[in-house]
């Protein structure tokens, strides 16, 4: 179990399941890991998104943010907070058929403030589903170690980006964990649409400066490539590729025309060195964001790969793609007959 699992995708398709169930949906999340957010500064990112793209008034309450500050405040004793208690207060909300909260990365996460996994479970009476990145079979071992933890209140499963090769292997560790009592209620493929970082989201990673088509920055980078080669090359390189990021010297003119003749979705020049005049126009046209970065490549491509493992899901494709593939997927009929939810609601 590592972050960037999937929680908040899974969050939005399991809430579209249910919606279209006629169940009412709440949601929160008591742990908090802040992310900046440029339209809601005193929010975090992705639960203002949740709450935007599900339409919400208003949502539970974040308890605690886990900062450097935080840490240190309940270490040394400054904190004395009862976030157990705290957390009560969240069944006194009745308003909803079904609140979804989402939970820490990790079985670890929370517990310095009584916030962990478990102890939320216990304190809310609430079930809990496993969302799991796959990387590789051993995936099973950490799924045993949450159940092993957990006991009755893991709920079940669902295995998250799944590369294709990997799907038939896959069916030995579902029967496995079934044999187990761990419901797998759910596979999810590997997407590389999922896996796309926005040009926005580079742009502020990288603290780009942003030279042409600053309305364009909500196009989607799957895959990046570094033009370092010849041009030759780096053209036959660059057709094999879709919607890339590339990342090349501010005085590499030959490779930047190649990689506008590609589908490029975005042009990262290091260096901080200014594209020619016509590059700039030939972008223009082509609506292909072009950014400069006071940076070396290395650092650059460390930068963005690092972005593409910290993927959020905070564009509406994403959210369309996922609610897809829940209903694909995953087994909702199960997944509800197990949460013991009233028939009646289930018009």
């Amino acid at each position: 179990m590592v972050a960037y699992s999937g929680k908040s995708a899974t969050i939005l398709g399991l809430a579209k399941l249910l919606r279209d169930r006629h169940f009412n949906v709440g949601y929160g999340k008591p742990l908090g890991t802040f992310q900046p957010n440029a339209d809601t500064e005193d929010t975090e990112a992705d639960v203002w998104f949740v709450q935007h793209t599900l339409n919400l008034p208003t949502v539970r309450p974040t308890l605690l943010t886990l900062t450097p500050e935080t840490i240190e405040a309940r270490l040394t004793g400054r904190d004395q907070t009862d976030y157990r208690q705290a957390l009560t207060a969240y069944q006194n909300d009745n308003s909803e058929d079904v609140v979804l909260l989402e939970g820490p990365a990790t079985l670890a996460e929370g517990r310095l403030f009584d916030l962990g996994m478990g102890e939320m479970a216990q304190v809310l009476d609430a079930p809990i589903l496993l969302v799991v990145r796959y990387d590789s079979p051993l995936v099973v071992e950490s799924i045993l170690l949450a159940k092993s933890e957990l006991g009755d209140r893991l709920l079940g499963v669902i295995i998250n980006d799944i590369p294709d090769a990997e799907r038939e292997p896959l069916k030995a560790i579902c029967d496995y964990l079934e044999a187990q009592q761990v419901p797998v209620f759910g596979l999810l493929p590997r997407s590389q649409l999922l896996r796309s970082v926005s040009v926005r989201e580079l742009v502020r990673q990288l603290g780009a400066e942003v030279l042409c088509r600053p309305d364009r920055l909500d196009l989607l980078v799957e895959e990046l490539t570094i033009g370092a080669m010849n041009v030759s090359a780096a053209l036959k390189y660059f057709r094999k590729g879709n919607n890339m990021a590339v990342i090349t010297g501010g005085d590499r003119t030959d490779i930047q025309w190649a990689a506008l003749e590609t589908s490029t979705h975005c042009l990262i020049l290091t260096g901080h060195l200014p594209p020619s005049p016509a590059i700039l126009a030939r972008a223009e046209e082509l609506e292909i964001p072009i950014l400069s970065v006071d940076l070396d490549t290395l650092t650059a491509v460390e930068i963005v790969d690092r972005a593409f493992g910290q993927v959020r899901l905070h564009e509406v494709a994403k959210v369309k793609f996922i609610e897809q593939l829940m209903q694909e997927h995953v087994d909702g009929d199960r997944l509800l007959r197990s949460l013991k939810l009233p028939e009646r609601l289930a018009l």
